[in-house]
């Protein structure tokens, strides 16, 4: 917009003088006139707000998009005073930005932190198998754990031999997984069963009758050891 400047006449000047000085003041006032924007000028058609209140505008430093916000705005001033001393930033005012009900309403909805009383279908992470904290255990960290002692246990995947095993000799069970013995001792008697952990120190869980087809039967625990008296036969489920 074009600055209006003028000059005031030299008092005791000459006719000429203040004739000059007038005749470039008004040229002055058609040249401001002329750069005035009439559509510009014609927004303030109507305008009802005081001085005072145009004053508020004094230093403003909003943009015009920033100001065209509020085209169409249909709060009141006491609407708009709520604001007044509002120190949340842009980025903190946009949070609410789509909320189309009370946020409150909208949190009380939501389950509790402590002791949540859930609906429908609730997913949550799969810890990581053998994880034994206060963690969530969802169906498939439970599928995979009881899928792991199912084939853990004896006889899941494993078959009956007939194997040779010296009488007194100490064996280790190093298959991952407990195995049974089954032993017929022999019918001069004598058969038995012994099961140690460190094959130093032994414990005789079974001990035969001297008669024919006398079974005797262990379980053998991972890593553990055994051994057998004299026998006839020796099946190893493993």
């Amino acid at each position: 917009m074009t600055t209006f400047v003028y000059s005031l006449p030299v008092v005791n000047g000459s006719e000429d003088t203040w004739g000059a000085t007038l005749n470039t003041n008004w040229t002055n006032i058609g040249t401001f006139i002329g750069s005035l924007d009439s559509a510009e000028l014609a927004k303030l058609d109507g305008l009802t707000a005081s001085t005072a209140e145009l004053n508020i505008l004094d230093g403003l430093t909003a943009s015009t998009a920033e100001l065209n916000i509020l085209d169409g705005l249909t709060a009141s001033t006491a609407e708009l005073n709520i604001l007044d001393g509002l120190t949340a930033s842009t980025a903190q005012l946009n949070y609410v930005a789509g909320v189309t009900s009370a946020v409150q309403t909208q949190i009380n909805a939501k389950a509790a932190l402590a002791s949540p009383a859930l609906s429908g279908n609730p997913t949550a992470p799969t810890q990581t198998a053998g994880n034994s904290t206060t963690k969530l255990a969802t169906t498939a960290f439970v599928g995979t754990a009881s899928a792991a002692v199912l084939g853990a246990a004896i006889g899941t995947g494993q078959t009956w031999s007939v194997v040779a095993r010296t009488s007194g000799t100490s064996y280790r069970n190093t298959t991952g997984r407990p195995i049974q013995i089954n032993v017929n001792g022999q019918n001069s008697g004598g058969g038995y069963i012994e099961v140690s952990t460190n094959a130093s120190t032994w414990v005789r869980i079974w001990t035969g009758s001297g008669q024919a087809n006398t079974w005797g039967a262990a379980i053998i625990p991972d890593d553990h050891y055994y051994k057998v008296g004299p026998n006839d036969e020796v099946a190893i489920l493993s």
